[in-house]
Order: C-alpha cells, then sequence, then structure tokens
C-alpha cells in the first residue's frame, strides 16, 4: 500500500478518530431549537461539505435565521466538550501514524470540519506531533468532492498528488481524493456501514482498522475483486 508513497494525508472525523455518530445528535438538537425536525437525508446532502458551506445549507435550505459565524459558533459550542474527551482514535492509528513519522512519510489532514474542532481533537488524543500539515475546508473554495483540499495538503507538504495516499471513510472524501490524483484507501466506519459497497467501488484499498495495514490483510480493490480478503503479497 506504501510503495512510492511519499506523504500519507487523512480525513478527520470517521477516518482518524471515531465522531460520525455525534454530529446526528447535534442536529436533532440543533433544529429542535427552532421547531424544525431533522430533514430525511440531511445527513446525505451535507456529506463532504466544508464547515462554513454546511452553515450555509442549514441557512439557505433548511432556513435557520442566523448568520454563518452565529451557526457556526453554535455547533463549535455543542461540540467542543466532546472533541476535547470523547472521540478517541480509530483502532491502529496511532500505531500507523507512529510508523509513518519513523519512516520520514510526510502527513497532512484535510477535513471538512472546523480548525476549532480539529485542534481540540488534536490536544484531547495528543494527536497533533504527527502531522506536518493540517487544513480545513474552509481554506479552499469547493469542498468534497472537489478535489480542492487535497491538492492544496499536497502542495504544503511539497510533494506530486501521484505520490499520496489518501485515507478516507465517506464517498465523497474517497471521490476529493481520486479527483486529486491520488490512491485512496477507505476505512469501515459504523456510520457509513451501509455505504460499503460504494466505498470500496470508488476506493484502491479497503481496512476496517488500521492494524488491517500490519497484519497486511486490507482489501486491494484495484484487483477488482471486493469479496474477498487479499493480502499485501497477493
Amino acid at each position: 500500500m506504501l510503495q512510492e508513497i511519499n506523504a500519507v494525508i487523512f480525513d478527520l472525523d470517521g477516518t482518524l478518530i471515531d465522531s460520525m455518530w455525534m454530529w446526528k445528535e447535534i442536529d436533532i438538537e440543533y433544529l429542535d431549537r427552532f421547531g424544525i425536525p431533522l430533514p430525511p437525508g440531511l445527513q446525505d446532502d451535507i456529506e463532504g461539505m466544508s464547515f462554513t458551506e454546511t452553515a450555509g445549507y442549514f441557512k439557505e435550505v433548511i432556513g435557520i435565521p442566523l448568520s454563518l459565524e452565529e451557526i457556526k459558533a453554535d455547533w463549535i459550542r455543542m461540540a467542543m466538550g466532546k472533541y476535547e474527551s470523547q472521540v478517541p482514535p480509530k483502532d491502529g492509528a496511532f500505531r500507523f501514524l507512529k510508523y509513518l513519522k519513523e519512516h520520514n512519510i510526510r502527513t497532512g489532514i484535510a477535513t471538512s470540519n472546523s480548525m476549532d474542532l480539529v485542534d481540540a481533537a488534536m490536544k484531547g488524543n495528543r494527536m497533533g506531533e504527527f502531522f506536518d500539515v493540517i487544513l480545513t475546508g474552509c481554506s479552499v473554495a469547493r469542498g468534497k468532492p472537489a478535489p480542492d483540499i487535497y491538492l492544496k495538503v499536497a502542495d504544503e507538504l511539497k510533494v506530486e498528488t501521484k505520490s499520496c495516499l489518501v485515507f478516507e471513510d465517506v464517498p465523497k472524501g474517497i471521490l476529493a481524493g481520486k479527483n486529486a490524483g491520488m490512491r485512496v484507501c477507505a476505512v469501515e466506519d459504523e456510520f457509513s456501514a451501509h455505504l460499503r459497497t460504494q466505498k470500496k467501488q470508488l476506493a484502491d484499498y479497503y481496512i476496517r482498522t488500521y492494524d488491517d495495514i500490519f497484519d497486511q490483510t486490507y482489501e486491494v480493490l484495484t484487483h477488482h475483486n471486493t469479496n474477498e480478503v487479499l493480502t499485501h503479497d497477493q
């Protein structure tokens, strides 16, 4: 998986940390303040959007009568405590990050979340030291599945896109990495379990946990066999 790879770029939520579970609860609580029920398919509609784009969706489509900055500030207040202490790293993530650091492979984060919550997660999990570049979707013109954020992270890492490996947990994120010309490994996450088949169709590799990389039991999807777990040598 890491052959000819000079940089590894991670999405954050659902990819590096187990945090997706909280956002549906936050959405329900937040919309209830305005007497608005949770719209069906909301998470699919906002998948891949930057924090600012998502706030714009809530304002323009759902009808929240606040400014974008007020909406984002509300979400940050509601989520901050959880990001500081209730969003653990995905299984095997620390082991993999240490491996990358020891082997001088550059690392970055390309997330749709806000920098405030990214900083809280990094501090709470003591992860920040492992990353050379951390960028959010608000720093580029277009959110995922556009390649903008992955291209910008690669540029700041000073690596060619073809030498980057991306880790993502949802289809639009996988597409963002592929649209940037990078190889992509899809990560198992309970929140996106219903999208597993689609994720495998889009990605180059599939892991259940980061320990799969060391055990060489990740799925090599470029072999066009999504039903059999392949070893690295196969």
